[in-house]
């Protein structure tokens, strides 16, 4: 237990300005989210807020959420952009893409927050604080790890390749690569449940609560 303690430390030491730059590269993607909801004119938004809005009453009056299928099309999902990481960080010239993955994950969170709340006010941060967060405080940890072990997969690849003081087996790399990835993945499997199970029923019952206001 001491050695694996030992071993982490020694890892983000060795490599915590790859960890700040993804932290810091996602930051800058949920800001940006927030500023293009700002830059909307007032007919954009209020056309997306027309969609919005007809799926809260739609889920009001239908109860048409599909919680299996909810969680399979998420599962789905996070199994595609984690599979897309992966083999990212295989293709030693991947981590520009990583990087723009990583930017559009945080963009895509500071938009949805940032509508939400610019549209409705306090009723949008509730929104936002039961369908959106609960899960992503699982997922967004896990994708910037993913990130940044791609990354770094892809810096001992180039290094293997063009270094001849590199003698680390390529293949005990790879195994413990991969074996990262399905943990992380383990833990996208329980984000998909919470967003399906609790987190889109949390939403509901809110929803419903803020309609009869």
């Amino acid at each position: 237990m001491y050695l694996q303690q030992r071993l982490l430390k020694n890892h983000f030491t060795s490599y915590i300005n790859i960890y700040v730059f993804i932290s810091v590269l996602f930051l800058i993607g949920i800001i940006f989210g927030a500023i293009i909801v700002n830059s909307m004119n007032f007919i954009q938004k209020q056309d997306l807020y027309f969609y919005l809005n007809q799926f809260f009453k739609q889920t009001i009056d239908t109860n048409s959420i599909s919680q299996p299928m909810l969680f399979w099309d998420s599962l789905s999902y996070h199994l595609k952009y984690m599979l897309l990481i992966f083999i990212l960080g295989i293709s030693v010239i991947g981590m520009p893409v990583i990087t723009v993955l990583l930017f559009i994950k945080g963009l895509v969170v500071g938009f949805s927050v940032g509508f939400l709340v610019n549209q409705m006010g306090w009723y949008g941060l509730f929104i936002s604080s039961v369908s959106i967060a609960p899960q992503n405080l699982l997922v967004i940890p896990v994708y910037l790890i993913a990130g940044a072990i791609a990354m770094i997969f892809s810096i001992t690849l180039f290094k293997q390749l063009f270094s001849k003081r590199m003698h680390q087996p390529v293949m005990k790399v790879f195994m413990q690569y991969g074996v990262l990835f399905l943990l992380l993945f383990a833990c996208l499997v329980i984000a998909a449940f919470i967003e399906a199970f609790l987190s889109s029923q949390a939403m509901e019952m809110v929803v419903k609560w803020i309609y009869s206001q």
